[in-house]
């Protein structure tokens, strides 16, 4: 029986970090053959890597934040182009026989190595996130997409002027179905007016559904020919391609993950960034990390919604004030979805 562990709120507020989206890739880990988890943090990143402005990025503030609280070493490493299950596994053993504890893959990608390296190092802490393994060893950190996805649905329907909006998914997997699915149903339950086109870059995270921004900018550029003034993008790296090419168009983006107003290489197209559906990745890794420190790990499946703010929409952006009744309808669906009056779709 999965053991489920009651949400630790250190984790609230790392989404509202500034986020370190440098070009540096790469990797603090050395060699070695210790297993004697004297060593912090380390993470090993999913498709796009650091400086997609986004999912990866909001790990890395969250391994930046338990680095400078607790002083120990850490280590991120870089996925490589067409890896395996089997190279992933090699990681995440390297990291956990070098000591590192916790050990966390960030994305659903990490499943089955997680499983195998964790009952192999029953003395390391692991976790993923976006995904559910068992393993009495692992915390397994997922979050209420959808519930983030169902605000920027009431964003997007109060914002747009054609009754006509946007989403772009990276790659068609249940994941992202959350995404869509609560985007639309936010959408419908605002105006039902309103269409919503929806499109998915590629079948596989190997196909560069998730770090290909030209592939986001020609999905956008189609949806903003059919009308759409509002576009959400759940595409990773993709996804600078798409608020690029609405910023172009001068119509609304809405960001994911993290803050995408405030990220420095986004500078040039923030002031068509509406707003972000907000999942709180960091606060994520760094409650994990934290646990450890404080020696009593979490372990079971962890799920950050909107009762603990790890999702949330941003407000970052003035205009997102200025457009009538928004404030007011999200502020009512929020509360109304802790409430359970409102159940959000997942598919």
């Amino acid at each position: 029986m999965r053991r489920i562990s009651k949400l630790t709120r250190v984790a609230v507020g790392v989404a509202s970090l500034g986020l370190v989206a440098t070009a540096c890739g790469g990797t603090s880990s050395d060699s070695g053959d210790s297993d004697s988890n004297d060593k912090g943090l380390a993470i090993a990143y999913d498709v796009g890597g650091k400086g997609d402005q986004s999912f990866n990025d909001a790990a890395y503030a969250g391994l930046t934040k338990a680095k400078d609280e607790f002083g120990y070493k850490t280590a991120d490493i870089e996925p490589t182009e067409g890896e395996t299950d089997a190279d992933k596994e090699q990681r995440l053993a390297s990291l956990a026989k070098q000591g590192y504890n916790p050990v966390i893959g960030v994305g659903f990608a990490y499943g089955p190595a997680m499983k195998a390296v964790a009952a192999k190092y029953p003395k390391t802490t692991f976790g993923i996130v976006d995904s559910v393994v068992e393993g009495k060893n692992v915390a397994s950190l997922v979050f209420a997409e959808e519930q983030a996805s169902y605000l920027a649905g009431v964003a997007a329907a109060k914002a747009t002027k054609t009754d006509v909006v946007g989403f772009v998914g990276g790659v068609d997997v249940p994941l992202i179905h959350k995404f869509e699915a609560g985007y639309k149903q936010g959408v419908q339950d605002t105006n039902s007016k309103v269409k919503v086109l929806s499109q998915y870059l590629t079948q596989t995270a190997e196909e560069g559904g998730f770090s290909s921004p030209d592939k986001g900018k020609a999905a956008a550029e189609g949806q903003i020919e059919k009308k759409a003034d509002v576009l959400y993008a759940a595409a990773g790296l993709s996804g600078q391609g798409v608020i690029e090419a609405a910023a172009k168009a001068k119509v609304w983006a809405i960001g994911v993950d993290s803050d995408q107003y405030k990220q420095a290489a986004l500078a040039p197209y923030k002031n068509y960034i509406l707003t972000s559906a907000l999942k709180d990745v960091g606060g994520a890794v760094y409650a994990l990390a934290k646990s450890v420190n404080d020696d009593k790990p979490l372990t079971g499946t962890q799920t950050f919604d909107l009762k603990v703010n790890g999702v949330g929409l941003s407000e970052s952006n003035p205009e997102y004030a200025k457009v009538a009744g928004l404030q007011d309808a999200v502020d009512k669906a929020k509360q109304e979805i802790i409430d359970g009056k409102i159940k959000v779709n997942t598919e």
